[in-house]
């Protein structure tokens, strides 16, 4: 159970994390005041009810309003996720640097082909000092 609710809950923070640096934008048209066309990746595809602007003439002068209008919506994610070394105050990074060492070092063992009584030899066994006594410890 407790392997099951780390990798959701590993899951769901880098989902958290995923999901707070993406950006995007949204287009949207309308024409009239009705949502026409919205896209999320591309543009918009028009109503074709947009007003084509003629060369000007000296005959006649109309202008005409025009009923369509696009929208853009843009959500900017995060950039920064990292704060900088340099931003800590001495004291946070004498705690950063002494921690990571000290991490680092707790799990340096020995090696396994260092013997520390390699050199010294054991004793010479000529009796047997208990049974010679007759003292056991029980």
């Amino acid at each position: 159970m407790k392997k099951v609710f780390h990798k959701i809950a590993s899951f769901s923070l880098a989902l958290v994390v995923l999901l707070s640096t993406v950006s995007f934008t949204v287009d949207s048209h309308y024409c009239g005041g009705i949502l026409v066309d919205s896209s999320l990746f591309g543009h918009v595809e028009t109503c074709g009810m947009e007003v084509h602007q003629q060369l000007p003439s000296s005959e006649c002068d109309i202008s005409i309003k025009d009923c369509c209008s696009d929208e853009e919506v843009i959500v900017e994610g995060q950039d920064t996720l990292k704060t900088s070394f340099d931003r800590l105050d001495k004291d946070q990074q004498l705690f950063a640097t002494a921690f990571i060492y000290t991490y680092l070092n707790l799990f340096d063992g020995l090696d396994t082909s260092i013997v520390p009584f390699r050199d010294y030899a054991p004793p010479f066994l000529i009796t047997d000092i208990q049974k010679l006594h007759e003292t056991y410890l029980i």
